[in-house]
């Protein structure tokens, strides 16, 4: 008994995705019989995950802890933030508290989900407290690459944990304040139990640039490129790039084409909430493009990571149905490839110096998240008792407890956890007690989960080594065979170069069959076996592949 009052009266931080991996953001916090979660994140598929659209977090411990749940707090508007929002909430309907922007983007989301009349929300403002049971949260302004993004006070009876979100520090912002600072000491004054903070440039000495930079950078592309029409490629959601982008065609008396249905989806949430103010006259549907010279006009587009669906792509690939890319076309990518998407972004690259545009795709950009000098300075405002880097691949973990190290935080209060890692903490002592269940539900079109491990393995297969089908007749009662075998192949060989190989393999499988009824076997599981294994060994003799073998009988 006197174990369970000591361990109730420690916090529980239970990361549930997102580390060790870029993406799929999600941790829970639990104290007693309240359990809060910070962001509920996707991650986009590996290359090996042939097929799937999305990646959400396995959420079956909060599911198995329903009635503690009291609520999802939102970080910032990015995907890998709140894009399993939508599939989550469908079990697990609790109430969001996010600030404005990014409840504006996730009311979008749940709106699609017809979700919206069903979850309890409410908007959040810099500075601003939200007690939940046992838990008082504050949102506290940081910068990053999208607009209110908000670091997290969250206060427990065990002790106050600091979680920065995604963020760096900005001093010239183009929307809003730059980052309070002041906040973050305050609160190291007070005393912070565990510092949560942003890895994912950890490896990066320096100073992360003031997004502001990029705005004589845009100045100066407009001005060399006064005889094109200029296309840029960025990220939907980063609202302040877009803003500089208009400003720099605002004032080269440029016409502005928004393109790609989440840059128009989040410009338009944007909008209304005055994060992105564009001028009267510039924003102009594509449609209109034909009406004004091309030197007088900028396209802002998705596509900027070489996705195959997205408008940029298609436009490259011209299968757009309204824009092509010609020889008068300056493409910028203002963006960096994020890891994995290099080949994509080539690719595209590729297809666009092939028409003639020009590309540019240097100096064009500035990252959204800290660089070490950054860092350090969270450290050194929050003086943390313990560190907890979070956000980022295992190579950005151990980067960022290198520098906790080096700011005096003891090796042995520096915790590199792995998702699904339960963290017990107090004032006394810090340790990880157990671990509960995490995992990749993929999400294939309509299908939530219904894809696992197996399927993707079996189209890994097919992908690889192609299908051989064998199809065959038997009589009724006497099992004597009346048709076939005939065999169907697709994605093995080409059956017209390929009829040598195929008549010999058909003489296999007859020779499978005979060998069975000869024997007396009338198991038709045994006979698709036996054909299944001869035939995969003469494949593999003559052509040393490993074709996907599917026997069908059928009775006559």
């Amino acid at each position: 008994m006197s174990e369970n009052i000591v361990n109730s009266s420690k916090l529980k931080i239970i990361p549930l995705g997102g580390l060790e991996e870029i993406g799929m953001n999600i941790t829970a916090f639990e104290y007693g019989d309240s359990i809060i979660v910070v962001d509920c994140g996707l991650s986009f598929p590996a290359d090996d995950m042939l097929g799937i659209d999305l990646v959400i977090p396995d959420v079956s411990y909060l599911k198995d802890n329903y009635e503690k749940i009291k609520g999802f707090i939102i970080t910032h508007g990015h995907e890998d933030h709140i894009g399993a929002l939508p599939y989550v909430l469908k079990e697990i309907p609790a109430p969001i508290y996010a600030t404005r922007l990014t409840m504006g983007i996730i009311e979008h989301k749940l709106s699609e989900h017809n979700l919206l009349g069903n979850i309890r929300r409410k908007v959040i403002s810099f500075g601003q407290y939200i007690t939940l049971n046992d838990f008082r949260i504050e949102f506290i302004k940081t910068n990053h690459s999208i607009v209110d993004a908000a670091a997290l006070a969250i206060y427990s009876p065990a002790g106050t944990i600091v979680h920065t979100g995604d963020f760096k520090v900005d001093y010239t912002p183009v929307f809003g304040d730059a980052i309070d600072l002041q906040r973050f000491a305050e609160l190291g004054k007070k005393g912070v139990l565990a510092l949560m903070c942003d890895s994912t440039n950890a490896e990066r000495p320096g100073f992360t640039a003031s997004e502001k930079t990029l705005g004589p950078t845009f100045d100066n592309i407009f001005e060399e490129h006064k005889d094109t029409r200029i296309i840029i490629a960025t990220f939907a959601s980063n609202v302040d790039r877009v803003q500089q982008i208009i400003n720099s065609a605002y004032k080269f008396g440029r016409k502005v084409v928004v393109e790609g249905r989440s840059m128009v989806n989040i410009i338009d949430t944007a909008t209304k909430l005055d994060c992105l103010q564009i001028p009267e006259n510039t924003l102009i549907n594509t449609e209109q493009l034909k009406n004004y010279p091309d030197e007088k006009t900028v396209i802002i587009t998705t596509g900027s990571q070489g996705e195959s669906m997205a408008a940029l792509s298609r436009m490259a690939s011209s299968t757009h149905r309204k824009i092509s890319i010609g020889p008068s076309d300056t493409v910028i990518f203002s963006s960096h490839p994020i890891p994995g998407n290099e080949k994509a972004v080539t690719k595209v690259i590729n297809e666009l110096l092939r028409k003639g545009a020009d590309v540019i795709f240097q100096d064009t950009h500035v990252s959204g998240h800290a660089c070490q000098e950054e860092i350090k300075l969270i450290y050194n405002l929050v003086q943390p008792k313990y560190a907890i880097p979070i956000h980022g691949e295992y190579k950005h973990l151990k980067a960022q407890a290198k520098l906790a190290q080096s700011l005096g935080v003891p090796k042995e209060n520096i915790f590199l956890l792995r998702s699904g890692d339960v963290l017990e903490l107090d004032e006394e002592a810090a340790e990880v007690t157990g671990k509960v269940p995490v995992g990749n539900i993929m999400v294939d079109g309509l299908g939530v989960g219904d894809v696992g491990n197996i399927v993707l393995r079996d189209r890994q297969h097919l992908a690889e080594n192609g299908i051989m089908i064998v199809v065959l007749a038997l009589e009724k009662g006497s099992n004597q065979l009346m048709a076939g075998p005939e065999i169907i192949s697709r994605g093995f060989v080409y059956v017209r170069e390929s009829d040598e190989l195929m008549d010999e393999a058909q003489q296999v499988v007859y020779g499978a069959v005979e060998k069975c009824l000869d024997k007396g076997i009338s198991d038709w599981g045994r006979i698709k076996n036996c054909i299944r294994d001869e035939l995969a060994d003469f494949i593999w003799k003559r052509t040393k592949r490993s074709p996907m073998i599917m026997p069908i009988i059928m009775e006559i």
